[in-house]
């Protein structure tokens, strides 16, 4: 099996997290691999990941990334050096306890194919539990596989679908999510969440919203259908208010209505719908544009420990397993 870890900055977790997470691999009884993934970070993180990686040389691999790109970016990366038949992912700031490892391993043993982990007690503030809500919830409706919690990325995927995932070489990915449209079986088990030991979350309400307009934009033509029906809609309803005035004039003649902060707080209505509707064709637009362009995904700038083999830039299938 293979243990993905992104890692951004969480310099002050990472001996933490190798001392906890080191006698749960192997506890497992069967052999395992960690690839930590380098997103570019500022502090002491590389360093700290090539040092326990120098001590492990047979079973630590570090992917350095030549700039930050991402987590979910980090996460295909590392899926790509990645040689299990079982891969789990594994945020470093210890908010997810590694200890919970076995019981997603245990699951995929059940027949999944894919398992997610749910923080039904989150330690994050107010803001970030009801905005993760919402966007697990609009997850949901979108993929068509109902979950509580989409933004754990204390997961396990079986290797067909880590290969299958990483073939799409999408620009824009939410793994989470993509993962479970390739999935015959999803489960979902509750797993522990602590509170962040040090260093500072790398999401906030922004990019909450970047992602839900990620997952809009990349899995749904649902919005733009629901343009196109409220344009035909509006339509219908200019047509019903035409013939109202009409015969209303037929009837009784010309008449001031006075009903002008009306007619203003339709206007405004209509100029928001309008705006809407150019941000969403905006964002497809905005999509299709980066995946023309065919840059990567990611670069790799070196691979330390393990066998140390350097990796093409581009995003494509996974090295030969063991």
């Amino acid at each position: 099996m293979s243990v993905v870890v992104p890692v951004y900055n969480e310099s002050a977790n990472l001996a933490s997290l190798w001392s906890r997470l080191k006698p749960v691999l192997e506890g497992l009884g069967r052999p395992w691999e960690l690839v930590f993934v380098d997103d570019g970070s500022r502090d002491d993180s590389l360093a700290i990941l090539r040092e326990i990686a120098a001590g492990e040389q047979d079973r630590v691999r570090v992917v350095e990334l030549a700039r930050n790109f991402g987590q979910h970016s980090a996460i295909l990366a590392g899926f790509k050096q990645s040689r299990g038949e079982i891969v789990v992912t594994l945020d470093a700031d210890l908010q997810n306890p590694p200890e919970e490892i076995p019981r997603l391993i245990a699951a995929i043993d059940e027949g999944n194919d894919v398992v997610g982990g749910w923080r039904e007690e989150r330690h994050d503030q107010a803001y970030r539990r009801y905005a993760s809500r919402l966007q697990n919830r609009l997850t949901s409706v979108i993929v068509g596989v109902p979950m509580h919690d989409y933004g754990c990325m204390l997961r396990a995927y079986r290797r067909h679908i880590v290969d299958t995932v990483v073939d799409c070489d999408e620009k824009a990915a939410f793994v989470p999510a993509l993962a479970n449209t390739f999935a015959k079986r999803v489960a979902e088990i509750p797993v522990g969440h602590d509170d962040r030991a040090s260093g500072k979350s790398k999401y906030n309400l922004y990019g909450l919203a970047k992602l839900s307009l990620n997952l809009i934009t990349g899995f749904s033509l649902i919005p733009i259908q629901m343009l196109s029906m409220t344009g035909i809609g509006i339509s219908a309803l200019a047509v019903m208010m035409a013939m109202v005035l009409i015969a209303h004039r037929l009837i009784y003649g010309p008449q001031e209505e006075g009903a002008l902060w009306t007619l203003f707080a339709i206007l405004f209505f209509f100029v928001g719908m309008i705006f809407l509707a150019l941000g969403l064709i905006g964002e497809y637009a905005g999509r299709i544009y980066i995946e023309v362009r065919r840059r990567p995904t990611y670069i790799v700038r070196a691979v330390h420990g393990a066998d140390g083999k350097p990796v093409d830039f581009q995003v494509g299938p996974g090295p030969d397993r063991n």
